[in-house]
Parts: C-alpha cells; sequence; structure tokens
C-alpha cells in the first residue's frame, strides 16, 4: 500500500483491496476524515480512472495559469523553445521584474508534473531568476504559447501491462554558454507511461561527448542513493560507482539508437518536426483525454482482441482528434 499526506490532503492505493478498506476505517476512526471516494483531483492534477488505464493532466491548473499572465488568448506555437535557443545570464533587452518572472517560472515547473515535454524549456530559463532580462521573459511566455496550444495533454497509463522499469539518458555539450558546462536529460518508466523524468545542467565541465554522457549515466545511476550523490565529490568515485551498479547487476546498461533515444527531448531545444517525433515516440504518448476516451470506445467495439490502429484506420502512433472522427466514420461504413 502507499500512502500520500500534503497537509490534511491524503490519498490512498495498493492491491489489497482488504488492507485498504482497514486502513480507512482506521483512520476515519482515530481522525476526523471526509471520505471523497475515488480520485479526481489532486494538487492540481486532474485524474481519469478506467478499466483501461489512468490518465493524469494538469488542464484546469493551466487555464488559471494562462489567465494569471494574460496569455488566454495568445498564439499558439509548436514547440516549447525556439530552434537552436541559446539563452546567457547576459541577457538581452531592459530587465524584468524578478518577482514576476520567478511567479512564472515556479508555475511552469509545477506543470511540468504531467508535462515532460516542456521540461528542457522549463529548465533553461530557471537558471535566469536572479536577474532576467527581456529575453528570458519571452523565451518564458513561449512556453505559455506552447502549453495553451497543447492545453489538454497530459500521460497516460495502460492498465494491465507488463511494469519493466526502463531508463533513458543522454547529454549535449557544453551547451551553456556561460560555463560551458553541458545538459543532462534522463526520463524512466514503468510499465506504459514515464513516471520520473528530468532536466539539468551538470555540475562539472565535460571535456567530451563521451565523458558527458558518462556523468549523465551515472546521475541515473544515483537515483539508487541520492544521499551519496551528493556527498562525493570526486569524479573518480561518483561516476565509477556506475561501473559497480552493473557489475552487481543492480542496472543493466544498453547502447541506444539516436532514432530510439527518448531522453534527446530533455537536452536540447528541437526543430518543430523533430520535437514531434520525439514527443509522439515517447512511451508517455502525450494524449488528450479525448483521444484517449475514443480509442477506448473504439478498440472495444471494433477491436476486442486487437489495437485500432489498424493500418487503414489511422497511422501510429501520429493521429489527433480529427483523425480517430474520421477512423469511426471509416470502421461504420467498412474497408474498400
Amino acid at each position: 500500500m502507499v500512502v500520500s499526506l500534503y497537509v490534511d490532503d491524503l490519498i490512498f492505493t495498493g492491491n489489497d483491496v482488504k488492507m485498504l478498506k482497514e486502513f480507512q476505517h482506521s483512520m476515519m476512526a482515530e481522525l476526523k476524515m471526509t471520505d471523497l471516494g475515488e480520485l479526481h483531483h489532486f494538487l492540481g492534477i486532474e485524474v481519469h480512472q478506467s478499466e483501461k488505464g489512468i490518465f493524469i493532466s494538469q488542464e484546469s491548473y493551466v487555464k488559471k495559469v494562462l489567465k494569471k499572465f494574460m496569455m488566454e488568448n495568445a498564439n499558439p506555437v509548436s514547440t516549447p523553445c525556439i530552434t537552436g535557443l541559446k539563452l546567457s545570464k547576459e541577457g538581452e533587452g531592459k530587465l524584468v521584474n524578478s518577482t514576476i518572472f520567478r511567479s512564472l517560472v515556479g508555475k511552469l515547473m509545477y506543470l511540468t508534473s504531467t508535462r515532460p515535454d516542456i521540461m528542457y524549456a522549463v529548465s533553461l530559463v530557471s537558471r535566469f531568476m536572479e536577474k532576467p532580462y527581456s529575453n528570458h521573459w519571452e523565451a518564458a511566455k513561449r512556453i505559455l504559447r506552447y502549453v495553451k496550444g497543447t492545453i489538454d495533454y497530459g500521460i497516460f497509463y495502460t492498465a494491465n501491462t507488463l511494469v519493466d522499469l526502463i531508463g533513458y539518458t543522454d547529454s549535449d555539450l557544453a551547451g551553456s554558454i556561460d560555463d560551458s558546462r553541458s545538459t543532462s536529460g534522463c526520463v524512466f518508466h514503468l510499465g506504459s507511461g514515464a513516471v520520473s523524468w528530468s532536466s539539468k545542467k551538470q555540475s562539472v565541465v565535460a571535456l567530451s561527448t563521451t565523458e558527458a554522457e558518462y556523468i549523465t549515466a551515472s546521475y541515473a545511476g544515483f537515483t539508487k542513493d541520492p544521499v551519496l550523490h551528493r556527498r562525493t565529490k570526486h569524479i573518480r568515485i561518483r561516476y565509477h560507482f556506475l561501473r559497480e551498479l552493473v557489475n552487481n547487476g543492480d542496472i543493466q546498461v544498453e547502447y541506444c539508437k539516436t532514432e530510439d533515444q527518448m531522453a534527446d527531448i530533455f537536452t536540447k531545444p528541437l526543430s518543430g518536426q523533430v520535437f514531434k517525433k520525439n514527443v509522439e515516440r515517447q512511451v508517455w504518448k502525450l494524449l488528450t483525454y479525448k483521444d484517449t476516451f475514443c480509442y477506448h470506445v473504439l478498440s472495444s467495439k471494433y477491436f476486442p482482441n486487437g489495437d485500432i490502429f489498424h493500418p487503414k484506420v489511422v497511422d501510429k502512433p501520429s493521429y489527433t482528434w480529427t483523425s480517430i472522427a474520421t477512423a469511426a466514420k471509416t470502421l461504420e461504413n467498412g474497408f474498400d
């Protein structure tokens, strides 16, 4: 059983119904509590549950953020970052209100709880909260414009899926203008969806692509013992600990082709088409709830033992609400 408590909000889950009932009754006997039933909202995160799986998003939260910063009528863009964007502490234009800038970045950081697609962009602008300039502000507002066009995106976790923990790591090389440090990106998948992801600047300067990616892999390996990660400083100790994890069989490291790399999106700003492909091929599959619901209805009605992604129905995995609706019509009328 897993229990999560935040101030006076408590949620719990598990696979033992009897244990869950006993825990609920014992808590309600000791404390004054109200049972709100199945989880639908928690700390700004919306949860849609069905027999097919769980879909989480922050649509209502996004709307509030857009309204707060008067961006609800902004023109959407296809990527959260301009391709090849480079930002420096020596910003361009005028200084902007740092309090407002920090407020925006903080809200965007919380939005990354269900939006791994904006993780890199948010991590990038967060480096300039102390003294933000106009170009930093414009970069942050572009993220809002991207979110405006993808307001109902989220993560879908499919039920009855083989649960394997798989991680992907990647790095750029000396991407930071200010100190030539590289950016590490990693994402971990458990079953059908991403459960943890990160984009952060490395703490040391890497002298080669190999070294930069080795450092990134060590970050992922050190999630086993984050306290040790913070305390160890010598590179030989810190980064060679990864070798020990491999030798002990705690982790298995494999080469990943560029076209299969799912952490690339966390290390650099990508062009529109490349960014789209990176998002679409992720295991987390950023879908709208409408797409997810329609997928379930159609697949259960027409493909009880298979997949709706029939080659004559819709191209996997790039599909939209329109293509799903077209698929429904095609299925009703029959194939050619």
